[in-house]
């Protein structure tokens, strides 16, 4: 039955309508009538978070750990502008996600007004799209090309700026019969289907390949394909090998895994994806930190390259595609497994395995024989085996970036998909801690208790966004932070140590906070750890102990000087690793 509602009213319900639980934000004048018509219904729950960016970070890891879509509620002005390091974080990463933004009234629009700025100009280069909307009668279609766009094809965030005056006006609605079931683009329509024709070639050169490889990224874990590409392995005996944002979307404890590749990739993937002749590549970029230098990585002659991705801008990039296929790559590993039931052939790739694993016996991540130090001190390598040890593997583990973000991509095995939750694309310091919060929102268990949900960081990432402790507190999360606390901004020194003799410029962080003080003056629990000997016991307080309820903050004092290893320097081809200390 239709009702005389506000424009904010008519969002609210047409947000209700695409299913939307939660949604984090932070108030403000020009979206206060939103925010009114929120408290005048309990559909949706918001989340107050302590900074915008915050908001929108919480949003995208919604998102990432859950496969529904995250929505962001912000006001104008510096409101919206806090989101843009969070929407361009979502955009490079193909994250689905909806940031809606109050705006000054219509007629105040370019007079610079109070809080006014150009939402929409400013987020065009970090949204997939974004909308103005000028009339109430608008909002009920835009909203549903809003989550259509984000959601379709390659997904990303997209942003809607509704003037305050929208938001007041009144028109007639009824959801159930004025909210539209589904919309049309005609200059929008992704295509799904690969070509078949260029499917059945791929198969081909597959079963024909003497060293084959399946190289992926995180366009299998958005797609919901790890069963498919995990059928395909298993059916062939394939190598595979991931970006850092594919982790989890093949299981780790497979013995076809060769770990993550790339810039801190094991030597036997990255020797693999080298020397491989034929390469599938199935959601991923063939970015610079994956394949290292491009001239390097092509003057392998006879190699076939297959890239299948839904985005066609995406194919032929960087790297020429032998065998390009546009489309979901689901839909396009149905289809290669079905061409399979039918073929005769039965591939034989043991000579192949047998130069893996030689590759596979440099052990390229055992840092015990390339890092020694004193019985005292903590390897960061080390407090993220024994995370993994403790949890079995089965917790979601988000990352801020650096060098903690390394040691948790190569030392806690991955072998679901959306449990690894990290910045790939833009590398955005800070995302640690209200990427757990959104985890924690996204996938509450039965009974409403939150999952258990690791946080890795580093002391100075942690700092960019540690006021959400507050957040936290006022939600109850019980989200563990794994702080590798070196006092020093590790990948940068590391950088600094190996290509700029050591000139150490900047790259210590000095008067740091006492970080237990500091979790326990926000509410929660803190724990110190300097000795090896503790790590264990302060993992299994925090995660199964008396601590078990509550967010625990572990501050493990590290080794200063501790490097991520293999590493390939900037400008390198993928053979060049640096493979640890001498």
């Amino acid at each position: 039955m239709k009702q005389k509602l506000t424009g904010a009213e008519i969002l609210i319900q047409c947000l209700q309508s695409e299913n939307v639980e939660y949604i984090f934000g932070y108030p403000g004048g020009q979206a206060l009538n939103i925010y009114d018509a929120l408290f005048r219904q309990d559909k949706i729950k918001h989340i107050l978070v302590r900074h915008e960016q915050a908001a929108t970070h919480a949003a995208d890891a919604y998102s990432r750990s859950s496969n529904k879509v995250g929505v962001t509620l912000v006001t104008s002005g510096p409101g919206v502008t806090n989101t843009i390091t969070g929407i361009a974080t979502a955009y490079m990463d193909s994250i689905p996600m909806i940031v809606i933004s109050g705006q000054v009234p219509t007629h105040f629009i370019g007079e610079d007004a109070f809080q006014e700025c150009d939402a929409v100009g400013i987020s065009r280069p970090c949204v997939k799209h974004n909308f103005l909307i000028k009339d109430v009668k608008d909002i009920p279609q835009i909203v549903k090309k809003a989550f259509y766009l984000a959601t379709s094809g390659r997904p990303g965030p997209v942003l809607i700026d509704i003037p305050k005056d929208v938001t007041a006006a009144q028109m007639d609605f009824d959801a159930a019969t004025d909210y539209p079931k589904s919309v049309e683009m005609r200059s929008y329509n992704p295509v799904n289907k690969g070509h078949l024709g260029q499917i059945r070639k791929a198969v081909q050169l597959i079963e024909n390949a003497k060293q084959p490889l399946i190289y992926f990224g995180g366009g299998i874990v958005l797609a919901n394909a790890g069963n498919l590409l995990t059928n395909l392995v298993e059916k062939l005996n394939l190598p595979i090998t991931s970006t850092l944002m594919g982790l989890g979307g093949f299981p780790a404890n497979k013995p076809q895994w060769l770990g993550m590749l790339g810039m801190h990739g094991t030597y036997e993937a990255n020797n693999a994806m080298q020397y491989a002749d034929v390469i599938l590549a199935l959601g991923a970029r063939f970015d610079d930190r994956v394949i290292g230098n491009i001239p390097d990585f092509m003057n392998i002659s006879g190699r076939t390259i297959i890239h299948v991705d839904i985005d066609p801008s995406s194919i032929s990039k960087r790297v020429k595609a032998d065998i390009p296929i546009v489309g979901n790559v689901k839909d396009v590993l149905e289809d290669i497994l079905e061409i399979l039931q039918s073929s005769k052939q039965t591939p034989n790739y043991q000579s192949w395995w047998n130069q893996i694993q030689i590759w596979r016996e440099r052990d390229s991540l055992n840092y015990r024989k390339n890092q020694t130090c004193p019985e005292n001190e903590i390897l960061p390598q080390f407090v993220v085996e024994k995370l993994y040890e403790i949890t079995k593997g089965d917790v979601f583990v988000t990352s801020d970036v650096g060098q903690h973000q390394m040691f948790a991509a190569q030392y806690y095995r991955f072998n679901k998909p959306r449990k690894w939750i990290n910045s790939g694309g833009l590398g955005t310091m800070g995302v640690g801690l209200p990427y757990a919060m959104g985890v924690c929102f996204a996938n509450q268990n039965a009974d409403l208790s939150f999952p258990t949900v690791a946080c890795i960081t580093g002391e100075g990432s942690i700092q960019m966004n540690i006021q959400e402790l507050s957040t936290c507190k006022q939600c109850g999360l019980p989200i563990k932070i794994i702080n590798l606390n070196n006092g020093m901004l590790g990948m940068v020194r590391q950088w600094q140590e190996m290509f700029y003799s050591r000139r150490y410029s900047a790259s210590y962080v000095s008067s740091l906070p006492d970080f237990v003080k500091l979790a326990e003056a926000y509410g929660h629990k803190g724990i110190r750890i300097e000795n090896p000997a503790d790590v264990v016991p302060a993992l299994e307080k925090a995660f199964f102990g008396e601590f078990k309820n509550d967010l625990v903050f572990l501050d493990f004092v590290i080794k200063k000087e501790a490097n991520v290893y293999p590493m390939i320097p900037a400008g390198k081809g993928l053979t060049d690793m640096v493979l640890g200390e001498k």
